[in-house]
């Protein structure tokens, strides 16, 4: 009975190896081998050429007026009313803030009653000197006589002046109590307010004269001797980037700022439209040819390899890596001093999926057998995924 159930269990697993067998041989036969390709990847390249390039030192900074008044009171006191705000136009002899003047006016009739009182004295000296004049030139007096009655009108009249002088100087405080604007501009700042008691001369508002602009910009100490030379100045303003318009190195500070080092430039701004605001954004170009010809590369062409900038250079269909030596920048792009030479090819997109050898197809070239390569790799990668998807079946 064993031996009858082995034998049939024997012929079980016959029938099962064999018809696995079988399914083997026919997946076997379904699946295709792929076909294999040559990775030849395609790259964008320019070809190096040398010539004089034009480099752009671009510096921000903002729109200020090319004067700004800080203007205070000439007396001390109380303010009891301002008249403008921040961005109020304002025209010359424009009223802008008022002090309290009841002090200074008790003053001014202080020193009009002074003048009143002077004004007598003199007046009664004057008309004693004439009597004694009179009664001199009929021997009725001496003369020690007429010279004191001379003395005392001379110190009446002096009294009078001084008195006088004194009137006017209380009747200009008086009116130093409205603060007036003295040009045509606007109003930048108001740094004191009403009920604020201020000191004479401390100011109180700020008041930018209309007329020209200028554009205030930080640069750096190892730029200052090469752009003072510079006379071509461009400036754009940021809510205008394409418009650009000719600027003039007015004012180079010989002193660096403490905090951030760099050397305050000014630069006028002549003929600026209306529409170029107090406050705005800008940016200063300075631009000059190089005095020798040099390469040009886009920053994408670069690649950081071990600590050294590289790029790929294109030789017989093949990419090999080369270090350069950078020399400056010209706007987006980098100036190369030396690793490569005009008329050479390099390699100025997809440089992180290079390697030493590759072989590459530049784009551009021959863009239908280009195309062809790109579908013969699509074709090959769709082969390969189904080839594994296969395997995974089995």
């Amino acid at each position: 009975m064993a031996a009858l159930i082995n034998s049939c269990l024997q012929n079980k697993l016959s029938r099962l190896a064999a018809l696995s067998l079988v399914g083997a041989v026919f997946l076997a036969g379904c699946s295709k081998p792929v076909e294999k390709t040559e990775d030849i990847r395609p790259v964008r390249a320019v070809k190096l050429a040398a010539d004089n390039v034009e480099v752009l030192a671009e510096f921000s900074g903002d729109v200020r007026p090319r004067v700004e008044s800080r203007l205070g009171f000439r007396v001390g006191g109380k303010i009891v009313s301002r008249q403008v705000d921040v961005g109020t136009t304002v025209r010359r002899g424009q009223l802008l803030m008022q002090l309290d003047p009841q002090d200074l006016q008790l003053a001014q009739a202080q020193a009009n009653a002074g003048l009143k009182a002077a004004e007598s004295n003199r007046d009664l000296a004057k008309a004693e000197l004439k009597r004694y004049q009179d009664l001199r030139e009929k021997n009725f007096v001496s003369q020690a006589v007429l010279d004191g009655k001379e003395t005392a009108f001379k110190a009446a009249q002096a009294s009078f002046e001084q008195a006088q002088a004194a009137y006017r100087n209380q009747t200009n405080q008086a009116g130093y109590t409205s603060l007036v604007s003295d040009v045509d501009g606007v109003v930048t700042g108001v740094d004191a307010e009403v009920g604020q008691v201020v000191g004479a001369g401390s100011p109180v508002v700020r008041v930018a004269r209309a007329g020209e602009k200028e554009i205030v910009i930080g640069i750096p100490e190892d730029k200052v001797d090469a752009l003072r030379r510079i006379s071509d100045v461009r400036v754009r303003t940021w809510a205008k980037p394409n418009e650009s318009f000719p600027g003039k190195l007015r004012e180079l500070s010989p002193v660096a700022d403490p905090a951030t080092r760099t050397y305050a430039a000014k630069i006028s701004i002549p003929n600026a439209k209306d529409d170029i605001k107090l406050g705005m954004t800008a940016y200063v170009a300075f631009a000059a040819k190089t005095e020798q010809p040099m390469i040009k590369l886009p920053l994408t062409a670069l690649l950081q390899d071990k600590g050294a900038t590289s790029v790929w250079l294109v030789e017989n269909g093949m990419v090999k890596l080369v270090p350069v030596q950078i020399a400056g920048t010209a706007g987006n792009d980098i100036l190369v001093g030396g690793g490569v030479a005009p008329g050479q090819t390099i390699v100025t997109a997809g440089v992180n999926l290079l390697k030493p050898g590759q072989k590459v197809k530049i784009l551009g070239d021959d863009p239908a057998r280009s195309d062809h390569r790109l579908a013969e790799s699509a074709v090959a990668a769709q082969a390969a995924n189904a080839g594994s998807a296969i395997g995974v079946a089995k």
